[in-house]
């Protein structure tokens, strides 16, 4: 595991930058100042029928500049990092928060932290994708893809592979001084069947997670067991029959699971959206403040910890972007909601002593605003296995990966599909069933919720792609949970909701 920052963005001019910034903009009135010096770059793959078909690797890298004076904000940015280009930009940012202060309706003010100099911090991963020849990747894609065709119940392959390194200097007018790193790597491959039944498809179920190229080596997940079961499962969901819509129990798998965590409460959670401040991609929140250690949120075996901690999770750091420290905190605990989701500005706006660290901006072109934490449903100690899960159920539905979802603009109404869903009887799988969809409210879904799984069913997925902001900003994320079995959920068939 790397244990510095990439020498090549050390040997930028991090410090004579940012200090150019920051004695400009407070020479100029600015009462808080910070710098972030960014560089992104990303990789992507895609390959059809194991050939490829589209590649990229882009850099995104410049320098933002924020401040307030007078208690309005400003923030100017460019591509160019220099120290004439600091000190234009710290002075743009505040002629700015001077224009835009007399426009505002509040003043802005910021929770205190602590000052962390000269901090360095790296995420945990072995190999850096950017180091492994092209050749070398798309070998192994093609090499799972290629298995797949091969099977002779798949008619086409698709894979892709998208892969992250982000490095940050910040620094502040207080004296915090951080420099980070962090590599995520996210691959899907699906394998699609088209016959006389139609199309039909269906993708792995690897997440994406904070992993450099090791993730693709076998050594983390199991992409060749994987990859060995999914053309018989595809086969077997091709000629499984439509669901009944009804009531039934359900198993949802942590591959499922995190999207329903994500949607209906890590959107659900983030102050800034339950205070009304924040509307954007995903509306506001029905989890306002005066329900806080008052709204019973779901059952009382349900324990939901926020966090930027956790080892290979994608929205874990050392610092975020207004230099707050790593923090982990509960969100609900034995059901009852008791926590949000806090950046510097909304933790002074209703009064908290301390931000929890959610402050993030995709590049150095936007100003950071809240994002979501890693907000992760935790197993219970002595939980069950899935197997032990699925035994306890009479009439009900086993339901792996993740597809299409839809919920509200006060994430409260919503259903979920997904990519299996294995149909449960007298505790045992009999099939497979297809068009399924899962129906609820997120109060009525989450007390439904009557057996949470072990340490052994728990797995940490997530997205790249969490959306945010006006300008829109995209922000990776990730959700651990356990399968859990919820009872007597609403279960729609997707065909016939589709032909009313």
């Amino acid at each position: 595991m790397p244990k510095t920052v990439d020498p090549d963005f050390l040997a930028l001019p991090l410090t004579p930058v940012s200090d150019a910034a920051i004695s400009s903009a407070k020479g100029a009135g600015a009462s808080h100042v910070d710098v972030r010096i960014e560089r992104v770059r990303t990789g992507l793959l895609n390959l059809r029928d194991a050939k490829p078909e589209t590649q990229a690797d882009d850099t995104i890298s410049g320098l933002g500049v924020r401040v307030i004076v007078g208690g309005a904000w400003g923030f100017a940015s460019s591509p160019e990092i220099s120290v004439d280009k600091a000190r234009e930009l710290a002075l743009t940012a505040v002629s700015m928060a001077k224009t835009s202060g007399p426009l505002s309706t509040e003043e802005v003010s910021l929770a205190s932290e602590s000052v962390y100099s000269n901090k360095s911090w790296v995420s945990s991963y072995e190999t850096d994708p950017f180091s492994v020849p092209d050749g070398e990747k798309i070998d192994r894609l093609a090499d799972l893809s290629n298995r797949l065709l091969k099977s002779g119940k798949v008619n086409h392959a698709t894979a892709s592979c998208m892969y992250v390194k982000e490095q940050k200097h910040y620094a502040d007018g207080y004296g915090t001084s951080t420099t980070q790193q962090r590599v995520r790597i996210q691959t899907q491959i699906e394998a699609i069947s088209v016959g006389a039944h139609g199309f039909e498809s269906m993708r792995t179920l690897a997440q994406p997670a904070g992993f450099g190229w090791e993730w693709m080596s076998g050594k983390v997940w199991d992409w060749d067991g994987e990859i060995a079961e999914l053309p018989t499962l595809l086969d077997e969901k091709v000629k499984s029959p439509s669901v009944e819509a009804g009531k039934y129990d359900l198993v949802i798998h942590p591959s499922n699971l995190w999207l329903t965590i994500h949607e209906s409460i890590g959107h659900a959670t983030e102050l800034d959206r339950a205070i009304g401040y924040e509307a954007n991609y995903a509306g506001t929140s029905f989890a306002t403040p005066e329900k806080l250690n008052n709204l019973q949120y779901g059952s009382k075996l349900m324990n939901v910890t926020g966090d930027r901690l956790t080892e290979h999770g994608l929205s874990t750091v050392g610092w975020d972007d207004e230099g707050v420290a790593a923090q982990q905190w509960e969100i609900i605990k034995d059901g009852l909601l008791v926590g949000y989701q806090l950046d510097r500005r909304i933790s002074a706006r209703v009064g908290r002593d301390r931000s929890n660290g959610c402050a993030f901006a995709d590049s150095p072109a936007h100003v950071p605003i809240q994002r979501m934490p890693n907000v992760s449903l935790q197993p219970d100690p002595n939980g069950p296995d899935l197997n032990s899960l699925i035994s306890a159920v009479e009439n009900g539905i086993l339901i792996k990966g993740d597809k299409s979802w839809s919920i509200d603009m006060q994430r409260y109404n919503f259903q979920f599909t997904g990519q299996q869903f294995h149909r449960i009887k007298n505790g045992k799988v009999v099939g497979q069933l297809k068009d399924v969809a899962y129906q609820s409210k997120t109060t009525d879904f989450w007390n439904s919720m009557k057996v949470v799984g072990g340490p052994s069913t728990y797995v940490l997925g997530g997205a790249f792609n969490c959306g945010k902001g006006q300008p829109g900003q995209v922000a990776a994320v990730s959700h651990g949970c356990p399968a859990a079995l919820f009872e007597k959920i609403n279960i729609l068939n997707t065909v016939a909701e589709a032909g009313k």
